[in-house]
């Protein structure tokens, strides 16, 4: 998003283009990101050849011995439980996937538009890096069984922190916050929360004690219900989003970007609970003979809950913001209710 926001202004500023045309360059951002990601990853490969040839024996190994015949009943009742989950799954991407549409409307018209001191670091994509550098060398250092490799962890860690002081020393003035910046902060997340997510389960499973997957799904749902009520707490007393837009100027009401970041947090924890968990629930209960059909109802329902996110949309006008989220709120925790309702079937077709 940074790189898109810049391009964009860029084009607006050195190349006298319109706004809207000059959206054209942020998308080719993407473009571009992709075929680099492409390059390397080809580039790479070759270096990798024994570890896909490896994973591929075993893939066939455990498909050889998991291709059992099942009767017809049990065919039946592991449909029927993916197809419970694939409907869940429907309103966890129609409530998460309202990043691109009403949290970033709630970014453009409501979130204070500049931000000042420590608060500013964290729209600066070269910060949040260093937090990820110090993230992933704190789980090296930790797990290193050698003083040499701790002593490099610590080293790196070290690094990435007197950058973050340099550019806190750095910070002048405020910094203009635009909607778009916002989108950073859900891979932020993901890629910062990974290890530490793997870690917490990690442990939980040595203990005997790990959720099933069903059972993470469902508390994704729940949390993916917190994150928007993180939202309905930041939006009390706040306008209505007609009432803001025929607002005067000082009649505005703004919202600090803490909340919104927040909310991105909530909603990552339970995109980290729910969608890994997901598909590994359908590769592992789908009957083989239909494993790629219900792979695809995984993708299907992901494609349906993007298509109901345009409801935020109809919802975003003269409704207070308060109803907007408690929308979201209402379905998440329904799902969850529902996914804890039918949890013993979904259990026993995961066994």
């Amino acid at each position: 998003p940074t790189a898109a926001v810049k391009i964009h202004d860029w084009g607006v500023k050195s190349l006298h283009m319109d706004p809207n045309s000059a959206y054209h360059l942020a998308f080719a951002v993407a473009c571009v990101s992709l075929i680099l990601s492409i390059a390397i990853y080809y580039a790479f490969r070759p270096g990798f050849k024994h570890l896909e040839g490896s994973a591929k024996k075993k893939v066939e190994k455990a498909g050889a011995a998991t291709a059992e015949e099942l009767s017809p009943a049990e065919t039946k009742e592991r449909i029927i439980a993916l197809c419970l989950v694939f409907a869940v799954v429907i309103f966890f991407w129609m409530a998460f996937h309202q990043n691109g549409l009403t949290l970033t409307y709630f970014a453009d018209e409501f979130v204070q538009p500049t931000a000042e001191g420590a608060q500013s670091m964290v729209f600066d994509v070269i910060n949040l890096f260093m937090v990820i550098v110090i993230v992933y060398a704190g789980f090296a250092f930790f797990g290193a069984k050698t003083g040499k490799a701790k002593g490099i962890s610590a080293l790196v860690i070290l690094a990435a922190l007197a950058v973050i002081a340099y550019k806190y020393s750095a910070v002048e003035g405020s910094v203009a916050v635009s909607a778009p910046i916002f989108q950073q902060f859900n891979p932020f997340y993901v890629v910062a929360l990974t290890p530490v997510s793997m870690a917490i389960f990690g442990a939980l499973a040595r203990k005997g004690k790990e959720p099933s997957a069903p059972r993470k799904i469902a508390y994704g749902m729940l949390i993916a219900g917190c994150g928007f009520l993180v939202m309905l707490l930041a939006s009390m007393g706040l306008n209505s989003p007609d009432a803001q837009k025929a607002a005067a100027e000082g009649a505005k009401t703004f919202a600090s970007p803490n909340w919104l970041i927040g909310t991105y947090l909530v909603l990552t924890f339970g995109e980290l609970l729910l969608s890994p968990m997901g598909i590994s629930f359908v590769s592992k209960v789908a009957p083989p003979k239909y494993k790629g059909a219900m792979m695809g109802g995984w993708f299907v329902a992901t494609a349906l809950g993007n298509l109901l996110v345009s409801v935020g949309g109809f919802l975003w006008g003269d409704l207070p913001l308060t109803v907007v989220w408690s929308v979201f709120i209402v379905l998440c925790v329904l799902s969850a209710i529902f996914m804890f309702a039918v949890m013993g079937k979904l259990e026993k077709v995961a066994k």
